[in-house]
């Protein structure tokens, strides 16, 4: 079925649902890189969690994995990261606005300082 109702695009000429979901898709660099190109709030909102919770998790990751009692848990993180990052992708694509539990809160309260 052919929607009759156009899509409202981003300042970077794409779908803003496109532009969120390409947001994560290299993680904080493409969130940073929409933070800054993107005016429109619904890219904003994803590419800021993007930069928060992707580049958070990466750096617990690393941190775990110098730790060599918990170098263990790098494996099921990078699991765990790898199906949010999906999620996320598909949350985005389907123009939801879904945050993650407590680092999407914290993505949020920053966009606003900005």
């Amino acid at each position: 079925m052919i929607s009759l109702v156009a899509k409202k695009a981003s300042t970077t000429g794409l779908k803003k649902e496109t532009s969120a979901a390409l947001s994560y898709l290299l993680g904080p660099i493409t969130g940073v890189l929409f933070l800054v190109v993107d005016k429109d709030p619904f890219v904003q909102f994803h590419a800021m969690q993007s930069t928060v919770v992707l580049g958070g998790l990466v750096v617990l990751q690393w941190i775990l994995a110098l730790t060599i009692f918990l170098a263990f848990l790098v494996p099921i993180l990078t699991i765990v990261i790898f199906i949010l990052w999906l999620v996320l992708i598909y949350k985005a694509w389907q123009g939801d606005k879904w945050e993650v539990p407590v680092l999407g809160k914290f993505s949020t309260r920053m966009l606003k300082k900005l």
